[in-house]
């Protein structure tokens, strides 16, 4: 199963093969956790949103129109997030965001994370997310402007600014 793309075995998918969800659901799952837990900084509503993200990808697999796959999976993750945050009333700008913790480094690189962290969660949480979907879980600029709703070049060119950004929200607090 390595060689099928995402698409390939989405469409399959698609079709009620859902032994081959199991080949999906272990190459992405952790994409998805770290994105929302990042997003949101609770590590028990991670994992409750990637569950319920991949039963969306099941109920609604008939939706998928053979397009860039982590661009639908992360579309239904940002929409899932967004819903829970409508539902409880709680504004998505207004997620308290954890500190970073590295799993195996030493105790300086924690530091370095941290503050890596605490600059991310600076930004309004739109421009978080961008940058965590592209930096740090490596979606392209084509599949993050099906995601927003735009075009590369505005992606590409809205990244570059909020990286800007973070970088000097960064160096103000070293």
């Amino acid at each position: 199963m390595k060689e099928l793309s995402d698409e390939m075995i989405m469409q399959k998918v698609a079709l009620g093969n859902l032994d081959l969800l199991k080949v999906l659901f272990d190459r992405h799952h952790k994409h998805v956790y770290n994105f929302l837990y990042k997003m949101s900084g609770d590590s028990m509503l991670s994992e409750d949103l990637t569950q319920d993200v991949f039963y969306k990808l099941i109920k609604y697999r008939s939706s998928y129109k053979n397009g860039s796959f982590l661009a639908w999976l992360f579309t239904i993750a940002r929409n899932n997030l967004k819903t829970h945050f409508t539902r409880n009333h709680r504004n998505h700008d207004d997620i308290d965001v954890l500190e970073f913790k590295p799993v195996e480094n030493g105790e300086t690189e924690k530091e370095d994370y941290s503050h890596l962290q605490n600059a991310l969660n600076k930004l309004d949480s739109a421009d978080r997310e961008l940058i965590i979907l592209n930096r740090f879980q490596e979606v392209k600029y084509e599949e993050l402007a099906e995601i927003i709703g735009s075009t590369p070049g505005a992606v590409k060119t809205r990244v570059c600014r909020v990286l800007k950004k973070l970088k000097n929200i960064y160096l103000e607090n070293i």
